[in-house]
C-alpha cells in the first residue's frame, strides 16, 4: 500500500503560540513542517525569514520542508541552511538562476525540490528533473492560505507521476489540501501532502491529519 506523508503548513498556525503549535503538530503524526516562504514581490504576501525559522529548529525533530516563493533565491539559500531547513524547494517560475540554486542547495547538503504553479506547463521541469529530490505541485495559486483546491491538479499529479518514472523523487501537492481531496491526490501517485488550515483550523490535530491520509 501506497503510504503518504504530511507536512503542516505553519503558515495556518498561531503564530502568538507558535512552539506549541510545532510540538503538538509533532505529537499529532506529522512526517515533516513544511514552511512557506514568501516576499510580497515573488507572490502577493510577506511571510517570515530564516530567523523564524531558526528559532524554532530546537523545539521539533520534524524536517524542515521549507518553501521558497522569492525571487531572487539563491542569494538566501545558505541563511534557509543554516537556520535549519532539511529540504529547500524553489519555484521553476523564479527569473534567479534555478540550475544554480538547486546545486548551491546540494552543495550544502540539503535535498533540493522544484515548485511548478498551476499555469505553468510540467514539461518545464524536465531539466531539473534528474538533480531534484522532490517536485512540488501547486493546487492553488501561490501566495495566501485557505484557498480551495484546483480539481485539475489531479490531472498534473498524475502527469508529472509519469515524469518521475522511476527516479528517487518524491512528489509533493501543496494547496488546498483537505480529506475532501486528498485521497484523489494519493490515488495519482502523490507522495507528501501539505496541509494547513484544515488541520490548524480544527480543534484535534491528530484526527485531522488521519482524515486527510486515509488511515
Amino acid at each position: 500500500m501506497h503510504k503518504v506523508q504530511i507536512a503542516p503548513s505553519i503558515l495556518s498556525a498561531d503564530f502568538s503560540n507558535l512552539e506549541s503549535e510545532v510540538r503538538a503538530i509533532e505529537k499529532a503524526g506529522a512526517h515533516m513542517l513544511h514552511i512557506d516562504v514568501m516576499d510580497g514581490h515573488f507572490v502577493n504576501n510577506i511571510t517570515f525569514g530564516p530567523a523564524l525559522v531558526k528559532s524554532i529548529r530546537d523545539k521539533t525533530r520534524l524536517p524542515f520542508d521549507v518553501h521558497l516563493m522569492i525571487d531572487p533565491v539563491t542569494k538566501y539559500i545558505t541563511d534557509f541552511a543554516d537556520a535549519g531547513a532539511d529540504i529547500i524547494t524553489v519555484h521553476i517560475e523564479a527569473e534567479d538562476d534555478i540550475q544554480g540554486a538547486i546545486e548551491l542547495i546540494r552543495s550544502l547538503g540539503k535535498k533540493a525540490g522544484i515548485a511548478i504553479n498551476p499555469e505553468t506547463k510540467i514539461d518545464k521541469i524536465l531539466p531539473f528533473i534528474d538533480v531534484v529530490d522532490q517536485v512540488i505541485v501547486m493546487s492553488v495559486h501561490p501566495g495566501f492560505a485557505g484557498q480551495s483546491f484546483i480539481r485539475d491538479s489531479i490531472d498534473r499529479i498524475q502527469k508529472i507521476k509519469v515524469l518521475i518514472a522511476s527516479r528517487n523523487i518524491l512528489l509533493e501537492v501543496d494547496g488546498g489540501i483537505s480529506s475532501l481531496c486528498s485521497q484523489d491526490c494519493i490515488n495519482a501517485g502523490c507522495d507528501i501532502l501539505v496541509a494547513g488550515s484544515s488541520i490548524f483550523n480544527t480543534n484535534n490535530y491528530e484526527h485531522s491529519i488521519r482524515e486527510i491520509i486515509g488511515s
